[in-house]
């Protein structure tokens, strides 16, 4: 079970910022009441199935559609020729066709859509849609699609970018190489992906969806119905946890076409199988690096080549090899650096945004690195990294000082010294502690222990001049506040922030956070921890207004500021103690709202020569890893996760915990398990049978040994964002000590068990 390492805290508040305060929703959401997208229902709902590729590259000779639109029930069926304009979309460029129409560039593009009466029969409809292909050889692997036919109009190539920093002729003393492959990790999303559309009597549509950032997804909708934006509405729904793109619009966009055409309201539930086939994943990436230190194991330079594939479209590869190009070195100092990044289309699966994108395969890479300089300089493991850490003031290889607090060693420190668990006995009894569980090892002298070490960084907001902005409201009345605000509660706990905002700042106890659609402002995706400072800070900043609001009446009433008066369980008392009331007293049944917005510091592209502030700030984390290893078989299992952590302030310890241990686990499916396999870019088995996620039973005790308090000044509350750090550090965690314990050299993730087999030490 996971765990946080004994440590004596101060006794939290019973409400506002820094109190566990539970979650609105926990008790719908045990009872299985929450309302999903899949829950939803309409009169006269009609049901909605695609029909997909089977080749991951084809050209489209025909399609017939009469035996579909025959069978009874079938109401609509709709292919490229219905969607309006040039039926592409995109979140960040728009090269991704609604329907196939003369080219199919991955396994389960969409081809048609079918709108029937019943489930059933509007599977069978799209069942019966003939299509005639002709097969293409598919362009799989990414080093072959420089020199490849174009598979886009837009070409090959999604994005190049060549770092320099420092000097390109400087060499060290001591020289390491590695070439490391990470595969393609699925968000694997615990329900998977529906929607409900709802024509509009104006002729627009409303989409009912688990939308992670709805005003994106109005916009591309509209666009793709041929509508002005303000005829399309986006409700968003229960999202059943989110780590990346939760809603892919391939699956909205169908929804409101048919909605439009059959003038009904259309729902869609996609299969486990669909939602493999539909979403992104993460980058498969490969790597090579080299590492230059002098004698005493400083870093001098470091080379790398980065390859990430990107799959049929572009998607958010732009912004991961951003990532990638910029965190390839880690956070260490390195006077001179020559990274080469590049992202490439193939006929392989879409790759998009997965938390921690980028920064997760780099880390892996580097840190695998710098165990290699550390066995050759003859260093313990933390002691090679120490010499190099990064540090407030430091620049990054993209030109950037690193202004935002950095306690890097500290935190590898505190990973370090924290005990280690004790070894298993060799007894019957504990035969399920050791890999593969009872009856699934060899012998437990067969059994090594390894620890590892891994340092990871992300970047808080967006990146490369994104312009980051919320808005959001507040409103008291008859004692309850209301937060209105489009940030999506996708599992990150923006809810129970808001409400603990509001709660500190105006002292009222039930506080409301009002459902999200695109009626109210933009307050931008759900994606790096954004929702916690932009939309936060905006609520803050509203809430703050509102108490000016509140005060100022009393204020002029006793010839003194508000900044004179505080607030503190429902009370309002003067700094003399002559003024002393209730909120409640103090609104007298009055109305008051204020709206606001929150927008950080501007940011900018990297330049031709991978330069540039891209960054609004980082965050850092320290993982020491456990595992055993039965190195006959090549079984490993996790005992343990150290974790230690750069969060800012910890607005709600038990939320925060609870944030970095799902992070740890998630690492750990891409460290061992999380591999979404493909065969010449046909995807093997898209099931939760032939996609192994960890469960309960393979997450270990995972120790939150350190949480850094170092307020980031020029953010919200001074905190950062949790969950995508672990996720970034926790697999080269692993691959480190399964490294430690088997002297291979773990170049791959997910780690195969061949990869783990190793002779027994002597």
């Amino acid at each position: 079970m996971p765990q946080q390492a004994d440590s004596p805290q101060p006794e939290p508040p019973a409400h506002g910022l820094g109190a566990s305060l539970p979650a609105a929703d926990t008790r719908a959401k045990s009872e299985g009441t929450f309302p999903y997208a899949s829950d939803l229902w309409a009169e006269g709902l009609l049901w909605a199935a695609l029909l997909r590729s089977p080749h991951p590259h084809a050209r489209i000779v025909s399609v017939d559609t009469s035996a579909a639109l025959e069978m009874p029930g079938v109401h609509a069926v709709i292919t490229h020729e219905d969607v309006p304009g040039d039926g592409s979309y995109g979140r960040r460029i728009a090269d991704r066709p609604v329907f196939a129409s003369e080219i199919v560039r991955h396994h389960g593009e969409a081809i048609a859509a079918v709108a029937a009466d019943h489930p059933d029969t509007a599977r069978l409809a799209a069942a019966a849609i003939a299509v005639e292909y002709e097969i293409l050889e598919p362009v799989t692997d990414p080093e072959k699609a420089f020199a490849a036919e174009p598979l886009h109009p837009d070409g090959n190539l999604v994005r190049h970018i060549p770092l320099r920093y420092g000097d390109p002729d400087a060499t060290g003393e001591v020289i390491v190489e590695g070439l490391y492959r990470i595969g393609r990790q699925d968000p694997a999303p615990i329900g998977a992906e529906a929607g409900l559309a709802v024509p509009r009597p104006d002729g627009g549509v409303e989409l009912y969806v688990a939308s992670t950032d709805p005003h994106t997804d109005r916009d591309l909708a509209a666009s793709c119905f041929g509508l002005e934006p303000e005829r399309v509405k986006v409700v968003v729904t229960g999202v059943p946890g989110a780590t990346g793109d939760r809603e892919d619009p391939g699956f909205q966009l169908p929804l409101g076409l048919l909605a439009l055409r059959t003038g009904c309201p259309v729902k869609l539930t996609a299969t486990r199988e669909e939602s493999f086939l539909g979403h992104a994943h993460r980058h498969p990436t490969l790597l090579r690096y080299r590492h230059h230190a002098d004698a005493e194991g400083h870093l001098v330079k470091v080379e790398a080549q980065l390859l990430l594939d990107a799959g049929a479209y572009a998607d958010a590869s732009s912004e991961s090899l951003a990532a990638a190009v910029a965190f390839a070195c880690g956070p260490y100092v390195v006077p001179h650096a020559h990274i080469e990044g590049w992202a490439v289309r193939t006929n392989n699966p879409p790759s998009g945004h997965v938390r921690g994108e980028g920064a997760m395969q780099v880390c892996a890479a580097y840190e695998a690195q710098m165990d290699k300089l550390a066995v050759k300089l003859g260093l313990d493991q933390t002691e090679i990294r120490l010499r190099n850490v990064l540090a407030t003031g430091d620049i990054l290889p993209t030109g950037q000082t690193v202004t935002c607090p950095a306690p890097v060693a500290e935190l590898l420190q505190a990973v370090r010294d924290f005990p280690l668990p004790p070894l298993p006995k060799d007894s019957p009894e504990d035969d399920w502690l050791l890999p593969g569980g009872p009856e699934g090892a060899g012998e437990p002298g067969a059994v090594r222990r390894g620890v590892g070490y891994a340092l990871g960084m992300v970047h808080m907001l967006g990146a490369e001049g994104t312009d980051e902005v919320s808005t959001a409201t507040v409103r008291v009345q008859d004692g309850v506040a209301t937060v209105i605000c489009a940030a999506v509660e996708t599992g990150s706990g923006f809810s129970t922030l808001a409400r603990q905002i509001v709660q500190e700042t105006l002292g009222v106890e039930d506080v409301r956070v009002a459902a999200v659609d695109t009626d109210q402002p933009p307050a931008g995706p759900a994606a790096h921890g954004r929702h916690t400072w932009v939309s936060g800070g905006a609520v803050e900043r509203a809430a703050k207004m509102v108490r000016t609001q509140l005060l100022q009446p009393l204020a002029h009433q006793f010839g003194m500021s508000t900044e004179l008066l505080q607030i503190t369980d429902g009370k309002i008392t003067s700094y003399d103690g002559v003024l002393s009331t209730t909120v409640t007293e103090a609104m007298d049944g009055k109305e008051l709202w204020a709206t606001a917005q929150c927008r950080p510091h501007p940011t900018e592209p990297l330049d031709e020569s991978g330069q540039g502030d891209a960054f609004v700030g980082l965050a850092f984390c320290a993982v020491r890893a456990v595992v055993d290893v039965d190195i006959e078989l090549g079984s490993v299992r996790v005992v343990e996760m150290a974790v230690a952590q750069d969060v800012g302030r910890v607005l709600n310890p038990s939320q925060l915990a609870t944030r970095i241990e799902a992070g740890v686990t998630q690492g750990i499916g891409a460290a061992l398990t999380e591999n979404l396999r493909t065969a010449r870019g046909l995807i093997r088995h898209p099931d939760l049978t032939g996609y192994a996620l960890p469960t309960s039973l393979d997450a270990p005790d995972i120790r939150i040994v350190k949480l850094v308090e170092e307020r980031d000044v020029v953010a919200p509350f001074g905190a950062k964002p949790a969950s995508a750090a672990p996720v970034v550090t926790s697999p080269a965690a692993v691959a480190s000590a399964v490294r430690a314990a088997t002297g291979r050299p773990i170049n791959r993730l997910p780690i195969r068990p061949q990869a783990a087999v190793a002779a027994p030490k002597s």
